[in-house]
């Protein structure tokens, strides 16, 4: 029995190095849908809103964790003069967002998001799915870095870990997914992802007391910090 009252400390495939490009294109189209379908984007662009409620304005926002690129590209289409950052320490996806999107206006970087210095600090910065990979220690350090490398502030899109989410995904990717890691790594996502309590306990541990944290289906968190 899987003891959902703690983050499960089990690993995705996908993190693992030197994956076949071609299981990580079918993964990243496979994502695409699940964003588009279960309202991941739509919570993206909630994310957004909640910092430029008004489509017309200039901005650049930059995603850490950008994987395919599906949500710069999401963004892309009601914010049109947004500028976009996408950072990913896997070349692999990488690669496949400026060949899936190459008209986005967006730079693309493969790297370990902390080591990444900006010229110029995009206005804000924003992670989905992303942050379910990291330790509790490591969140405490990404939660400070988007916040000092921000000039408007933060949101995180990531998964709420429940029971019925686990269970949902997994005879969703187990009848319709063609891609093992999607299969594999879905359940496990949820397992390693949060709970309300979760996020303001790292938070607290942070010294960031400006967020808010509210659910959104389709078992998700949408959470915002703006700068002081």
């Amino acid at each position: 029995m899987i003891n959902f009252k703690e983050r499960s400390k089990e690993t995705e495939i996908l993190d693992k190095d030197d994956l076949p490009f071609k299981d990580v294109k079918i993964c990243m189209k496979e994502l695409n849908s699940i964003n588009t379908l279960l309202g991941g984007h739509a919570i993206t662009l909630h994310g957004i809103n909640t910092f430029y409620p008004e489509q017309e304005t200039h901005f650049t926002v930059c995603e850490i964790g950008s994987g395919g690129g599906d949500n710069l590209k999401a963004i892309s289409k009601k914010f049109t003069n947004a500028e976009f950052i996408g950072i990913d320490l896997k070349e692999s996806c990488i690669d496949f967002a400026k060949l899936q999107y190459k008209e986005l206006k967006a730079e693309w970087i493969s790297s370990d998001y902390s080591k990444v210095q900006f010229k110029n600090k995009p206005n804000i910065i924003f992670s989905s799915l992303f942050c379910h990979h990291f330790t509790n220690d490591q969140l405490v350090v990404m939660l400070n870095w988007m916040k000092q490398n921000s000039q408007n502030g933060f949101f995180i899109n990531d998964l709420q870990r429940n029971t019925t989410a686990y269970y949902l995904i997994k005879w969703l990717t187990a009848l319709f997914s063609k891609s093992y890691l999607v299969k594999n790594d879905g359940p496990i996502s949820v397992a390693r992802s949060f709970r309300k309590k979760d996020w303001q306990l790292l938070f607290s541990k942070a010294g960031i007391n400006n967020y808010s944290i509210k659910w959104k289906w389709a078992f998700r968190y949408l959470v915002v910090c703006k700068n002081d």
